[in-house]
């Protein structure tokens, strides 16, 4: 089972330990974005890349995952949308959503999206930590395992 990356906004470091696990396990990489994205050369890396513009990238993805594959992705919305189709999503750090919670996290982004244009400022997201970067090498070594072997 290929893992897609929703790579606009995947950060450098989940991206690295991705290619580490390709080159590991032989797994292919597709990477979707609408900007450049350094990667390293790589027979299990693809990249897609789409034309500019706001979900392009997220559009494809949906078209073309499939019930089974790995989404690596913060965004929820497209995240619903995969779940939906049977795919399992990681965000970069290290949640996995599932049936069982993405009404909850998308019922929150929505409420957040609200109070933003209501003009209260959340902030950002804290960056990622060594501990987010454990939580992400931990779901995905989880996922890899649950994987047949060829």
């Amino acid at each position: 089972m290929p893992i897609w990356i929703d790579a606009d906004a995947c950060p450098k470091v989940v991206r690295d330990m991705l290619c580490r696990a390709a080159e590991r396990t032989g797994i292919m990489l597709t990477f979707v974005s609408n900007h450049p994205i350094p990667l390293p050369a790589s027979r299990h890396i693809k990249v897609i890349r789409v034309q500019a513009g706001f979900d392009r990238a997220d559009q494809r993805i949906a078209e073309e995952i499939v019930a089974g594959e790995l989404l690596i992705t913060q965004d929820i919305p497209l995240a619903a949308e995969v779940v939906g189709l049977g795919a399992t999503v990681i965000t970069p750090r290290g949640d996995e959503l599932n049936r069982d919670n993405i009404t909850e996290r998308l019922t929150l982004r929505n409420m957040q999206e609200e109070l933003r244009g209501s003009g209260v400022s959340l902030g950002g997201p804290a960056p990622l930590d060594n501990k987010d970067k454990q939580k992400f090498g931990n779901a995905l070594d989880r996922w890899l395992q649950q994987q047949p072997k060829p």
